[in-house]
């Protein structure tokens, strides 16, 4: 294995680091848009339930997002018009 092969697997495994970010931050954003719909319809003891899956997909939201910042990776979320409704309380 030569220099050049290095390079390429190096190259490889950093694209396989980004779309993982990537498929991360569209699952997490799936996962808060759920939370959101099931916290409206929630009752009783459920609420407190919804309102902490909320806030933990909501963290982990923006970890991915700046994990994505600062390995350079760049999102467009100004065509996802569902995540623009979301009410994060």
């Amino acid at each position: 294995m030569d220099y050049s092969e290095d390079e390429n697997l190096l190259k490889k495994s950093q694209k396989d680091y980004e779309s993982e970010i990537v498929s991360s931050i569209i699952e997490t954003q799936n996962k808060l848009i759920i939370a959101n719909r099931n916290y409206e319809y929630a009752e009783d003891e459920l609420i407190d339930y919804y309102l902490y899956n909320i806030k933990a997909e909501k963290a982990k939201f923006n970890y991915l997002l700046r994990k994505a910042k600062k390995n350079g990776i760049i999102l467009d979320f100004v065509n996802d018009v569902r995540f623009k409704d979301i009410k994060v309380v």
